[in-house]
């Protein structure tokens, strides 16, 4: 990969925004989920299911601080953010707001989901992944 096209201080910002981020809400979702949930004004949600979700923010947060120091082989936690968050606003958000109005707290994931789609996508270097040579075993 050359390095005139890898755009190095967006890739290093995502690990950054990942682990602050990511690992801020996985956090508090896992020590005071009541007040994660009274903060955002959702539902009650089951315990299990919330700690799984706040569990795999902390352990993307912690793949991001990796990331810092090497940052195009830990490209793979960026990858998969932008798949599940793009999934998630095109099969959860999008039904949801066709069929009405969707509440508070979707329109604010789907803001936050949206703005890591969109750094992911200028930060991945996607022609250096896909390029054969790096498909190489």
């Amino acid at each position: 990969m050359t390095n005139a096209t890898i755009r190095w201080k967006w890739l290093k910002g995502m690990y950054v925004y990942t682990a602050v981020g990511a690992g801020s809400l996985g956090v508090a979702m896992l020590l005071t989920p009541q007040l994660v949930v009274a903060y955002l004004q959702m539902p009650i949600q089951d315990p299990m299911v919330f700690g799984i979700v706040g569990s795999a923010y902390v352990a993307f947060a912690m793949a991001a601080i990796l990331g810092l120091r090497c940052p195009l082989r830990c490209v793979p936690v960026l990858m998969l953010q932008l798949i599940y968050k793009s999934i998630w606003l095109v099969a959860v958000f999008l039904p949801t707001l066709i069929a009405g109005t969707p509440a508070a707290y979707a329109w604010v994931l789907a803001a936050i989901f949206l703005s890591y789609v969109v750094g992911d996508c200028i930060a991945i270097p996607f022609r250096q992944l896909l390029a054969q040579e790096s498909m190489k075993v």
